[in-house]
């Protein structure tokens, strides 16, 4: 299995609405191309609330394998998703790691 983590924060101007808005247009983005790639176990899109991390927004993902992690980054719907995710973020941070 392979964990694929990874952390933003939004870009500065952005009001409450509009952070809420984006993380709710990232979730309904990116969750459901969980359906459409075979081997991805879990996309979950979580908005911080707590003042006690340093990153807005998380794509917390799981898939099959290696194999499986890299049809999901390559699918189209993957991809569109990307430029409107890269249109609202900023401070890009990512964690792919293997596990049993």
């Amino acid at each position: 299995m392979v964990k694929h983590i990874v952390l933003w924060n939004f870009v500065e101007g952005l009001s409450a609405d509009e952070r809420r808005e984006a993380g709710e247009k990232m979730k309904a983005l990116l969750e459901p191309i969980k359906e459409l790639v075979p081997g991805a176990v879990e996309i979950q899109v979580v908005r911080n609330e707590l003042t006690s991390s340093n990153r807005d927004i998380a794509l917390i993902s799981t898939f099959e394998n290696l194999d499986a992690l890299t049809t999901y980054q390559n699918h189209p719907a993957h991809v569109e998703a990307g430029k409107y995710v890269r249109s609202v973020t900023c401070d890009r941070a990512c964690m792919d790691y293997e596990f049993t």
